[in-house]
C-alpha cells in the first residue's frame, strides 16, 4: 500500500510541477510535458512490480508505436483554437476526437503490418 501511495504522489507533484512551471514559462512546461515523465515512471514501476523485463520492452515498444498518433492532438489543437478561433472546450473535445481515431487508425496499420501490441 506504502508504494501505491508513493507512485500516486510522485506523479501527482510531476503533472503539478509542469502545470506550475508551464504558467511562467510555456517553452519550459512543454519541454517539461514533452519529456516521457509518465512512461519513464510506467516503465519504473512496472519493472518494481514485476522485476519482468519482458514486460517493461513490451510496454516500451507500445509506447513507441502510440506516440504517434497522439501527437495528432498536438497538430490539431493550436488551428482549431488560434487559426478558426472555436471555443477551447470544443477545441479540446475535437482534438482528442482526432486523437483517437489516430489511435484506431494506426491499430489498424499495426495489425496489416503484423505488429502485435
Amino acid at each position: 500500500m506504502t508504494q501505491y501511495i508513493l507512485k500516486i504522489l510522485v506523479t501527482t507533484v510531476l503533472v503539478v510541477a509542469i502545470a506550475e512551471v508551464s504558467k511562467r514559462s510555456s517553452l519550459v512546461g512543454g519541454l517539461l510535458a514533452s519529456l516521457p515523465l509518465v512512461s519513464f515512471l510506467a516503465l519504473f514501476w512496472l519493472y518494481l512490480d514485476t522485476k519482468d523485463t519482458g514486460k517493461v520492452a513490451a510496454l516500451s515498444s507500445s509506447i513507441f508505436w502510440l506516440v504517434l498518433p497522439s501527437l495528432v492532438f498536438f497538430l490539431a489543437l493550436p488551428p482549431l483554437l488560434l487559426k478558426l478561433k472555436l471555443n477551447f472546450y470544443f477545441s479540446f473535445g475535437l482534438a482528442t476526437a482526432l486523437m483517437f481515431a489516430g489511435y484506431g487508425a494506426m491499430l489498424v496499420i499495426l495489425k496489416k503490418a503484423g505488429v502485435n501490441l
